[in-house]
């Protein structure tokens, strides 16, 4: 069998510990508006037993008009706390496409200090087709204690972009479409320019996914970044539309072995709306 992501738990493993008080099961799920799916009311119908919602958009630094940007330390902290998450717990992380949005949340966990994080295998499509129990049951913990740790050297902000398109030594890898990358195709959000960063490569997240939701193994992943003209042997910085699938690649860096990661929070939603920013077109 080809070599797959070390972050990836199956369904048989979960389902076996649906009742281990030590595993925290959390629905990541989130869409774009245009897709007309709410993350919430599917998970209220039909969620795996025992999983809470985590609300990429709510647990969130709420100071910006950016979609769903970090949250603080401090706020993660509390917030997982309140869900009744300490720290030590093994935390699967789910969607409901597959390979989704469930990277971003597991990428918020690792830069939050939690290593302990993985991402459930095919997510709940897969869970559903093989006919395992899912549940209408809103989970309720005791308040737990969770303390987190930013991990600043995973993160990049404007400034840190601004520079880093000057930098010969850095890659900038963006998960969107090619039509978006390049500037001829429209960004999903109004009034918002399409285009890429100065020097970025393009390796849009789809490629890097099966149809049924599964992350592509090891040498498909590796052979999928060179073919786009990414440098392995340089510090990578990961970007997409809003910094949800950004984390796809991420995850699939990672997996084949690249250390130097990092990824780019606000991504083109605010690469596109700040006045500094440079925007190329073919």
């Amino acid at each position: 069998m080809a070599e797959r992501t070390k972050w990836l738990v199956d369904t048989e493993w979960l389902e076996a510990n649906l009742d281990n008080p030590d595993v925290v099961i959390l629905d990541g799920s989130w869409y774009l508006p245009q897709l007309q799916r709410d993350p919430k009311a599917e998970f209220a119908r039909a969620h795996i037993p025992g999983a809470m919602f985590f609300d990429i958009d709510e647990i969130a630094d709420l100071s910006t008009d950016l979609p769903h940007m970090l949250p603080s330390p401090e706020l993660f902290s509390t917030e997982l706390s309140k869900m009744g998450m300490s720290n030590g717990q093994t935390v699967v992380v789910y969607d409901g496409v597959g390979i989704g949005s469930a990277p971003r949340l597991w990428w918020t966990f690792q830069v939050m200090g939690i290593k302990d994080v993985y991402i459930l295998d095919g997510g709940l499509p897969k869970w559903k087709a093989e006919k395992r129990p899912v549940t209408d049951v809103i989970q309720t913990r005791a308040p737990g204690h969770f303390t987190a740790k930013l991990d600043h050297q995973a993160v990049r902000n404007f400034d840190d972009m601004l520079e880093a398109i000057k930098d010969d030594g850095v890659e900038i890898v963006d998960a969107r479409s090619t039509e978006r990358w390049r500037g001829i195709g429209p960004e999903p959000r109004p009034n918002l320019s399409s285009g890429r960063m100065p020097g970025s490569k393009n390796v849009p997240f789809q490629d890097l996914v099966d149809d049924n939701g599964q992350i592509k193994d090891v040498d498909f992943l590796k052979q999928r970044f060179v073919a786009a003209g990414v440098d392995l042997s340089k510090p990578i910085i990961t970007s997409c539309g809003s910094g949800s699938t950004a984390a796809i690649l991420f995850l699939a860096l990672d997996t084949i072995g690249q250390k130097q990661l990092s990824l780019y929070d606000g991504s083109w939603t605010e690469w596109a709306s700040r006045e500094g920013s440079i925007i190329e077109k073919d």
